[in-house]
């Protein structure tokens, strides 16, 4: 006998498990990397880039932490822009980081893939990457609490890999005449530029810290789980970049290097020998399995927002399976675009993503001043000026570095956004119809039509408006 009570995402995970997801998809041991490439661009000062990095991306995560404290939807900054700045707009942000979520797991898998062929050359890349993706679309279909598992486990299998690794290089130190640590913070030939570009290019790793926000319905007590584990992630992430980071600049002092995409490789060698290094290069692909695990799940939810609402065809995003309750036909397609990644290079890929995250991080710090001014509690100008300040700083940060992104990632992300444009004029025919919401036009999960139960997004309760409480 069929229930027909609506199908609902499951409410399962903890203040553990969120952080865990938003580690997982910034793959913290990145670091490792992309330090020779940072500490080239800064001259040899690259614990400084990323902590400068760390502090940019907490005016965002600053940002997103209160709107989800406000708004806990799994639409994430699609729902916050589509309250807070309209319909439209909140249809255009989604629109755009879609861009990202469904590349991203491509991008995740082809890196893993690569690296796992070149450890064991025997299985060919496309070999790795059936199997990669494979096993996390099965893993993902078959409901939250198993992902969830899984990528703690593997999460701490990576961070255990990053201690390690911070281990040996202190060993190696320690043997060694005491290097100066001055030169490794600011020395006489870098610069604020050089800094500046530097943290542009470390702010690419702390790109996920976002996605916690879209299993604001799968997590419990959302309102102070969602913005303490972004929080959390950005501050933990930042930690493991500047120390790691600080302790190769040490091992490996000024930014010039041979190779320097692979200067991590390199010092791993220096500092543990050619065993250690292919130990920690196979924890550090194993461990990767876990970001595109995190963030083909969390991709899934933000279609299966934007599809409950309407905006995108509900029969086929807005749907829940009914015993493991995932949004399971996103789950595969993401999967089945994933199988792209076979006629792709790591550089062509990696051009689809990043101009959607920065747009949506703009937007999202717009949203956040927008909700200050709003607010019908009263609240004095200084404060609101004061408050706004953060947001204000994040959002100029985000265009900036949406401005050093590559040329093609900004065409590619220009047609993308005006392929969004033209589908917004043809579902609402020529902009004469409002933009459909979840309590207008939008289907609901169930298999009998019943509406969803969740609050309407364009609506924000009364005791909800104004500025947000400390998290």
């Amino acid at each position: 006998m069929t229930s027909n009570k609506p199908v609902t995402l499951a409410t399962r995970l903890g203040l553990a498990g969120v952080v865990f997801f938003g580690l997982a998809y910034m793959a913290p041991g990145i670091v490792q990397s992309t330090f020779g490439v940072v500490s080239e661009a800064s001259h040899g000062v690259a614990p400084t880039a990323y902590l400068v990095a760390t502090g940019a991306m907490l005016l965002t995560g600053l940002s997103y932490a209160a709107l989800a404290r406000r708004l806990p939807s799994a639409g994430s900054a699609y729902s916050y822009a589509g309250t807070l700045l309209g319909r439209g707009a909140g249809f255009l942000v989604g629109w755009v980081i879609l861009l990202d979520y469904l590349f991203l797991p491509m991008v995740a898998w082809l890196i893993q893939s690569v690296y796992l062929n070149a450890q064991f050359p025997g299985v060919p890349i496309w070999g790795w990457l059936l199997l990669n993706i494979g096993l996390t679309t099965g893993i993902n279909v078959l409901g939250i609490v198993l992902a969830d598992r899984v990528n703690k486990a593997l999460t701490v299998l990576a961070l255990g890999g990053i201690v390690v690794s911070a281990l040996v290089i202190v060993g190696y130190l320690v043997g060694r005449p005491a290097p100066e640590l001055a030169p490794a913070i600011w020395n006489p030939g870098t610069s604020i530029v050089a800094v500046t570009s530097a943290a542009a290019i470390a702010a690419y790793s702390f790109l996920g810290f976002d996605a916690i926000s879209t299993l604001s319905e799968e997590t419990k007590n959302p309102r102070k789980t969602i913005p303490r584990g972004i929080l959390l992630t950005l501050l933990i992430g930042g930690v493991i970049f500047v120390v790691v980071s600080g302790l190769m600049q040490l091992a490996h002092p000024g930014g010039t290097f041979e190779i320097a995409d692979t200067a991590g490789y390199t010092i791993s060698i220096t500092t543990g020998g050619q065993m250690f290094a292919d130990v920690l290069n196979l924890v550090g692909i194993v461990g990767g399995f876990a970001s595109g695990l995190a963030i083909q799940a969390t991709s899934s939810r933000l279609l299966y927002v934007m599809g409950r609402d309407g905006v995108l065809p509900g029969r086929l995003f807005g749907r829940l399976s009914h015993r493991f309750r995932v949004p399971w036909i996103n789950v595969v397609l993401i999967g089945a675009i994933g199988l792209l990644a076979t006629t792709l290079d790591i550089a062509q890929a990696t051009s689809l993503i990043n101009f959607g995250a920065f747009l949506a991080f703009t937007a999202v710090n717009i949203s956040y001043v927008t909700l200050l001014w709003k607010t019908r509690k009263p609240v004095s100008l200084p404060l609101r000026v004061l408050a706004s300040i953060p947001a204000v700083l994040g959002a100029i940060v985000d265009i900036v570095l949406l401005t050093q992104l590559h040329a093609s990632a900004q065409a590619i992300g220009a047609v993308w956004l005006a392929l969004g444009i033209g589908y917004l004029a043809l579902v609402t025919r020529g902009f004469r119809r409002p933009v459909p919401k979840a309590t207008e036009g939008g289907r609901s999960s169930s298999a009998d039509g019943s509406e969803p139960e969740h609050a309407p997004l364009g609506v924000l309760k009364q005791e909800d408006d104004g500025i947000p409480d400390r998290v």
